[in-house]
């Protein structure tokens, strides 16, 4: 009975990953202020590449980056899985 748990939680999985990848910059994440694609910071101030919404930001791209060519090959192979076992 453990087993049919991490199926669906492979499924999340993928889902979210689906969904940070498909984020676009001009459409969402730059208004809310989280483009990748920052105003250069005041004299005198520096930016905070620790913050959590610094790291946010570099996951999210790392992400769209790395993840864009894997997740064609994982979505095809869980659509033909789904349609030939259903």
């Amino acid at each position: 009975m453990f087993f049919f748990g991490l199926g669906k939680l492979l499924y999340v999985i993928i889902l979210i990953t689906n969904s940070i990848a498909v984020l676009s910059d001009d459409r969402f994440l730059a208004r809310i202020g989280w483009g990748r694609v920052q105003s250069e910071p005041a004299f005198g101030t520096t930016y905070d590449s620790t913050s959590v919404k610094a790291k946010t930001i570099n996951l999210i791209s790392s992400v769209r980056t790395v993840m864009r060519v894997p997740l064609i090959a994982i979505n095809i192979i869980i659509i033909v899985y789904e349609l030939i076992l259903g």
